[in-house]
């Protein structure tokens, strides 16, 4: 490569495996920046049509965490899935790939990296809905929401196991949406 005086070198980014990818999905785009897990693939725009497919693989037991962050302008309520509107509709297809079944798995909200949601930040699993109709899993028969002190979704009463996916599906509220926001995401291992 030649450089002429008074410029830098710039080169392209490469691509390497391992390393962590940012997918586009609409109005947002997620990552497995953090590292701990694998995005394989990921589509949609976040509505409830059309909800983000994340395909992602676990090889531990460990706690992962999950970065969503906005691409395009925030217009809360709009339905179109062309803005962030601050509602979030996704679907998580978790490969376990950790060598161990997986009895519970639960996700947290953080709207700050590593701080659990509270009731103050206006991010939620659809707080203000009583009865929520789109939390779902393949493989867990129940459901626990917990929306105070902290925004929790802890999916029991089933099983994952190794090399088997288990899909789940939930609404993200983002009331005072940020242009950014994380899940951890939790698999539970039998307590021998």
């Amino acid at each position: 490569m030649a450089i002429l005086p008074g410029f830098l070198a710039v080169s392209a980014p490469h691509s390497h495996a391992g390393e962590h990818k940012a997918w586009p999905c609409g109005p947002y785009a997620v990552s497995d920046e953090l590292g701990g897990f694998r995005i394989s693939g990921a589509s949609g725009k976040g509505t409830r049509t059309d909800p983000i497919v994340i395909d992602e693989e676990l090889d531990s037991p460990e706690p992962v965490t999950l970065t969503i962050r906005t691409t395009r302008p925030i217009v809360p309520f709009d339905p179109s899935g062309d803005y962030a509107s601050g509602q979030l509709y996704l679907r998580i297809n978790a490969l376990n790939n950790s060598g161990e079944p997986w009895v519970e798995f639960e996700f947290e909200l953080q709207s700050v990296l590593g701080q659990p949601s509270d009731d103050t930040d206006g991010l939620s699993f659809d707080q203000r809905n009583v009865t929520p109709d789109n939390i779902h899993s393949s493989t867990y028969a129940q459901y626990h929401r917990e929306l105070r002190p902290y925004d929790r979704l802890l999916f029991k009463k089933g099983q994952v196991d190794p090399k088997h996916v288990a899909e789940f599906e939930y609404l993200v509220t983002d009331y005072t949406p940020r242009l950014a926001i994380y899940i951890l995401q939790e698999p539970r291992v039998p307590v021998m």
